[in-house]
């Protein structure tokens, strides 16, 4: 058989003199990573430039929502969120913690961003179950017992509170057993489990001892609620009670599973 020609030759040497074909997949990967790399870093250089050197995503307004009492004005001033600055660096858990410190009245408060230039206050305020005199003021409390607020007018439909412990007798042994504070939590424990219908009419939440705690309503008829314990079975009781006697002017539901009522 004859050999292969001169011709054939010199074409297999042509194919073979360029590179293997591993080497030219390698050198083209390369080429490719270091391109996708270049583009990576121009994309994060062009992103950092966005959030923190344009003018695009700086703060521009604050909005308030959520208030009762408080203004809007109030919130946003105490918040002291830096209008100018990029969207992105704005601490919103320092905002919150400043504006709960500067502000007890607010329960809860929630800041967030609204792209692209916003930042939005959402403000829960506490609500007061019970009022304290000092001097001339009343000073609010919550259902958690927090002293929230000096207010020169008594709110609406939010009781007083009548602390006269008696220093004698069993009344006396309360007062050295629990404190006034610990009574003045139970008051504000009793307060907040009162019936809605109830909470709006009842004047004052008197306290004699632990568990003589008392409520007087607005039309003359009185509650005795006993401790601050089973306030739930004792506000359905109460409920109830009133329904099925509406004449009546005195209810006792200090035992709830065996409540009481009467004409005088």
């Amino acid at each position: 058989m004859a050999g292969p020609t001169t011709a054939e030759r010199g074409e297999r040497q042509q194919e073979s003199s360029g590179p293997p074909p591993a080497r030219r997949w390698g050198r083209l990967r390369l080429r490719t990573i270091v391109i996708l790399a270049g583009v990576v870093v121009l994309l994060g250089a062009g992103g950092v430039w966005v959030l923190y050197g344009s003018q695009w995503l700086r703060v521009q307004h604050v909005s308030v929502s959520g208030t009762r009492v408080l203004t809007p004005v109030e919130v946003r001033e105490a918040a002291a969120v830096p209008v100018g600055a990029p969207m992105i660096s704005v601490d919103t858990d320092t905002i919150e913690a400043r504006l709960r410190r500067k502000l007890p009245r607010i329960d809860t408060v929630d800041v967030v961003r609204s792209w692209p230039r916003g930042i939005g206050l959402k403000v829960t305020e506490r609500t007061p179950v019970l009022l304290v005199a000092k001097g001339r003021d009343f000073v609010e409390v919550d259902d958690e017992g927090v002293r929230f607020a000096t207010v020169s007018q008594a709110p609406k439909g939010v009781p007083m509170l009548e602390l006269s412990v008696s220093r004698s007798d069993s009344a006396a042994a309360s007062l050295r057993r629990f404190g006034t504070d610990r009574l003045v939590r139970e008051a504000v424990r009793v307060a907040g489990e009162l019936p809605d219908t109830v909470a709006q009419v009842t004047r004052n939440v008197q306290v004699r001892s632990y568990d003589a705690i008392s409520l007087q309503l607005g039309d003359g008829r009185t509650v005795a609620w006993g401790s601050g314990e089973n306030g739930r079975a004792k506000a359905r009781a109460l409920t109830a009670l009133m329904k099925a006697a509406p004449g009546a002017r005195h209810f006792d539901v200090s035992v709830p599973t065996a409540p009481a009522s009467s004409a005088s």
